[in-house]
Order: structure tokens, then C-alpha cells, then sequence
């Protein structure tokens, strides 16, 4: 549909986006990352925990505010640390993480200090996201389904394209990759209406749907292709590439 509104700023998912399942940034995406940021504001926007999103985000030169954890954890990756969290809350936590451990999922959970991905790491219930690891389809939708009706979280699946498993995300309610690309477009005073979002999973939906500019990749399942304004190339054929330098820099004001 057509869009008359400017584009102001850009959120890219990273796994499946940004990176492919080697989880390199190749050179075409690279160049068109850093073509796109040296014009507006560019922030990473993934369900992976801070240490990831710091590496991609140095290795891109990107300054801005950068969003982790399914958009409960915004980072400065200039000075590397968090400048603010949505905890999932002890008992929505302390919930997630011993059914997990009775199903024996391996899974990874971001709190203050860092990532726990074994049950003895875990420090407390103070945590910030948990996510559930390497499942076949139906066992993460059985496992999101057994949580769905627990109003005091947000529960997604996601795919994990680096080994083609699935992953079921558990947030705080109200806390999403929607409401994260909003608070950070609070600091760069940008509204998600004018930001243009590209991801290729479940959990980038609401970002899709809140952005007024929308790009799937190729490699996306059919919902999200759908609820796209453009799709691209998958991500093995450098499809950000093509997004960035076909779609998004030609919509730029001069």
C-alpha cells in the first residue's frame, strides 16, 4: 500500500536478516547496512540476548539505541551496557524456567549480569527474558499454547535459522518487538509510523504491523510475508541488500 509518510529510521531483525545461518554478516548486507546508516538512525531488533546484539552492532559501526531480548532490553552499544529493561518478573520467571527444566529444554535467559543457559546459572528469578531452545514445530507450539492464557506474559515462537529448530520466547505481557522499536524511537525522536522494520519470523510481527513501512525476507513463513509491504530476497541471496538499496534508500527524503 502506498506510504507518503518519510523514513525516518530502520529496524532490522538480525538472525534469518541481517544474518544468515553461518551467523556472518556478508559483505552485500554490510555495505547496505552502512550505506543506510550513514543516512538515518539503523538499530538492531532481535529476541537474542546483549552480548550478540553488541558484537553485530560493533562489528556494523552502529551508534544508535540497539533492542534485544524481543524488545525488553535496549543497549548502548557505544558505552556496551543496558539503559533500560522490562524484567519478566519473578513468578512469570521462576513459572517459565522450572517447566522448562521439567521437559528438560535447553533454553537461555538474560538477567542484569549476563545469560544463563543452565538451570544451576540461573541467578534468582530476576530475569529479564527467557527463551526456550531448539524444538520441532509442534513442541513449540504446544509449549506456547500451554502458557497463552498467562496474562502477565508474552509468549512467541520464533524459528532459529541457524539450525532450523524453533524457539519459544517469554517476555513480560505488553512487551514485544512493537513496544521495543517505540521506546527506542522515543530517544531518537522517531515514531514506529515513520521507521521501516525488516525481520522473517513470528516474533517480528508486531513490529511489521507497527511500522509504517514493512519488509519480509524471502526466507519468512507465509503470515509474515503477508503482512509485508515489500518481500525480499531470502536471506542466502543477500535479500537486506536488495531491501535496503531497491526499496528503502530510493523512499528517503534528499
Amino acid at each position: 500500500m502506498a506510504n507518503s509518510s518519510p523514513i525516518l529510521a530502520a529496524a532490522l531483525d538480525l538472525d534469518g536478516t541481517v544474518i544468515g545461518t553461518d551467523e556472518k554478516i556478508s559483505p552485500a548486507v554490510h555495505e547496505a547496512i552502512t550505506r543506510l546508516a550513514a543516512r538515518i538512525p539503523v538499530f538492531i531488533a532481535t529476541g537474542r540476548e546483549p552480548a550478540d546484539v553488541l558484537q553485530y552492532a560493533g562489528e556494523l559501526n552502529l551508534t544508535t539505541p540497539q533492542l534485544c531480548d524481543g524488545g525488553a532490553n535496549i543497549l548502548d552499544p557505544v558505552r556496551k551496557i543496558s539503559t533500560w529493561t522490562a524484567p519478566l518478573g519473578p513468578v512469570s520467571a521462576e513459572l517459565v524456567v522450572t517447566r522448562l527444566r521439567e521437559i528438560g529444554s535447553a533454553f537461555v535467559a538474560t538477567h542484569a549480569n549476563g545469560t544463563a543457559s543452565t538451570f544451576d546459572d540461573v541467578p534468582g528469578w530476576d530475569l529479564i527474558r527467557v527463551s526456550a531452545l531448539d524444538m520441532d514445530e509442534a513442541t513449540a507450539d504446544a509449549l506456547a499454547a500451554e502458557f497463552s492464557g498467562n496474562k502477565d506474559m508474552y509468549v512467541i515462537k520464533a524459528v532459529l535459522p541457524y539450525n532450523g529448530l524453533w524457539a519459544v520466547d517469554f517476555t513480560l505481557a505488553g512487551v514485544d518487538k512493537a513496544s521495543g522499536i517505540s521506546r527506542v524511537g522515543d530517544t531518537l525522536g522517531v515514531i514506529p509510523a515513520d521507521m521501516v522494520a525488516v525481520g522473517d519470523s513470528y516474533n517480528d510481527l508486531p513490529m511489521l504491523e507497527a511500522c509504517g513501512f514493512s519488509i519480509a525476507m524471502g526466507n519468512a513463513p507465509p503470515e509474515v510475508k503477508a503482512a509485508a509491504d515489500f518481500v525480499a530476497p531470502s536471506v542466502a541471496d543477500d535479500g537486506l541488500a536488495v531491501a535496503i538499496n531497491d526499496y528503502v534508500i530510493p523512499r528517503l527524503n534528499t
